[in-house]
């Protein structure tokens, strides 16, 4: 009977592995397959008029399709599951974290490794540029420490500058506590959202710290199954996972066109909560702004990038009415506030003149 129910389990992995994988299937295209097919065989079975018909789209016309090489591949990435003990949670398994199933697009999988109870737990998550200020390193460092030792998670994408700090602070944090005697089953923990494949740790200098994220209770999470080649649009795809988990995202420091200004775009269109970490207009942060807008300026005139990646500043979202925090404490201070309590476009120009009159004399 165990035998037969293994059997069951892997014939499920499978088919779900296979209709994952399809990267010209949207999420309603393989919930549609999946309600309309029995197994993995049948779907390979398919030709693309068949799937056409099933989800009532028409792919582009140079999408190849092999059903059977996929169900192969399928099978290959079970495989290397089970081998490295990676938990592979569907959007309708209990465990699947719920804030990330009510957004626009959400993964079909998640692939984990880890403790996957943390993905239910509360949590922040913080994001913000590569090319982070001492001060910004610091903030990103103290804010995650602290938001741990409260009983949040911290969730960010285990990139170099804001997140590889914020996930430092996390993790030193739940150390310094196993260091003093404390238990740490209240305590927060961080998880990482990973760009690429789940057994690829982006970048490869973070595996030390990716490794500390899986010691002190935390998780490593992807959309994407073993082996599959990064590509650059999983960045973005990433983003939307980070803002996804949580119910507010900090910007730690974003200068102009940041991948992070993108996170932000999604915690906005998730309708949570969006917070702007004051050294994010530091003096030196600004330095940074000047010197990337001056080159994105020159991109922007020879037509290489968008006009949206030039007007995509951290001001636009002030503007717009979001917050300035100093602090993890702070932050759970905003989180209580009535919207639009903090005057921080007001406040945030004036501290920038005084900048501009100090750096004068």
């Amino acid at each position: 009977m165990q035998l037969i129910n293994d059997l069951k389990i892997e014939d499920e992995l499978i088919f779900d592995l296979s209709l994952a994988r399809i990267s010209f299937l949207s999420f309603e295209d393989k919930r549609n397959l999946k309600k309309n097919l029995d197994s993995a065989r049948d779907l390979a079975l398919l030709s693309i008029e068949e799937i056409e018909t099933i989800t009532g789209n028409n792919f582009k016309k140079d999408i190849v399709w092999n059903g059977f090489e996929n169900l192969r591949i399928a099978k290959i990435s079970a495989y290397y599951c089970r081998k490295f003990d990676i938990k592979v949670l569907l959007y309708s398994d209990e465990k699947y974290p719920e804030l990330l199933r009510q957004i626009n697009k959400p993964p079909y999988l998640l692939f984990c490794r880890g403790n996957i109870d943390c993905l239910g737990e509360r949590s922040v998550s913080v994001v913000g540029t590569r090319k982070l200020s001492p001060d910004g390193k610091k903030a990103a460092y103290n804010f995650g420490y602290d938001a741990v030792l409260s009983g949040c998670n911290i969730v960010s994408g285990l990139a170099n500058g804001a997140d590889e700090y914020a996930h430092k602070g996390a993790v030193n944090a739940l150390f310094d506590a196993k260091e003093k005697g404390m238990s740490l089953e209240n305590l927060g923990k961080t998880i990482a959202v990973l760009p690429g494949s789940i057994d690829e740790v982006t970048p490869y200098s973070n595996k030390k710290l990716a490794e500390s994220i899986l010691k002190t209770g935390g998780c490593i999470i992807s959309e994407y199954e073993p082996k599959v080649p990064l590509e650059k649009w999983h960045f973005i795809a990433r983003n939307r996972i980070i803002a996804g988990l949580s119910p507010a995202t900090i910007v730690i420091e974003a200068p102009c066109g940041s991948g992070a200004l993108i996170t932000a775009d999604f915690a906005l269109d998730f309708n949570r909560d969006l917070m702007f970490h004051e050294v994010a207009f530091g003096k030196l942060a600004k330095q940074v702004s000047i010197s990337v807008e001056a080159d994105l300026d020159k991109k922007f005139a020879g037509g290489i990038i968008s006009k949206y990646k030039r007007e995509n500043t951290a001001e636009k979202f002030l503007e717009a009415g979001a917050p300035i925090i100093k602090n993890y404490k702070d932050y759970c201070v905003c989180l209580a506030e009535k919207p639009g309590i903090r005057n921080s476009v007001t406040e945030l120009y004036s501290e920038q003149k005084e900048l501009f009159i100090q750096d004068s004399n």
